[in-house]
């Protein structure tokens, strides 16, 4: 079913402990969501025997999500790409920072039905945002901050052994206990069973 909006983006930081596994933060509001891109690149191998194709696998190797956004504030801004904020409030980009540190996305989507479609993706590297500026002309034409980053998966494994990448609910589907809690923290997979292999 088709998607018609996009709206409630969030994102939460991220600290690590020794062993680099990922604690989640509290969720913040990042901004007004305009768009949301996500690429999805894969590691790909093929085994052949007896002359032909034996085995095939697929698995997450990375992504890419590109946000539009109306605008982004200084503490998003600081946490998402690692500049940093003066005693006057000014934000202050430097060259050499090495970025921000990652962090939790979470957003939704409603569908043409009506309900809307939950996302958190786990582990996203944010590089600087790019700007457009244009002078005022006869027509108005706004200028929104787009902010690129890099999706991988956690560190830290879920109760089935696995490192997500990504958490998405549909609205109906599941307890609405998990939507109401959805920008509450950071989604984290529960089994009752031990995950099934996707393929």
């Amino acid at each position: 079913m088709a998607t018609i909006g996009l709206d409630r983006l969030y994102y939460a930081k991220i600290t690590e402990n020794d062993a680099g596994e990922e604690t989640y933060g509290t969720p913040s509001q990042l901004a007004k969501a305009i768009s949301a891109d996500l690429s999805v690149e894969l590691a790909e191998a093929t085994l052949y025997a007896d002359d032909g194709a034996s085995e095939i696998v697929k698995e997450f190797k990375s992504g890419t999500l590109s946000l539009g956004i109306d605008d982004i504030g200084s503490t998003a801004a600081s946490d998402l790409t690692g500049a940093t904020i003066d005693k006057n409030k000014v934000l202050i980009s430097a060259s050499g920072e090495g970025g921000g540190g990652p962090v939790a996305v979470g957003f939704r989507a409603k569908k043409s039905n009506g309900k809307y479609k939950y996302y958190w993706l786990y582990r996203v590297k944010f590089g600087i945002p790019a700007t457009n500026l244009a002078t005022k002309g006869d027509s108005i034409t706004f200028s929104t901050p787009t902010i690129e980053g890099t999706i991988l998966r956690r560190n830290k494994a879920d109760a089935g052994g696995k490192h997500p990448w990504k958490a998405e609910a549909l609205e109906g589907d599941v307890t609405a206990a998990t939507i109401t809690n959805w920008y509450k923290e950071v989604y984290e997979p529960t089994y009752t069973t031990t995950p099934e292999k996707q393929g």
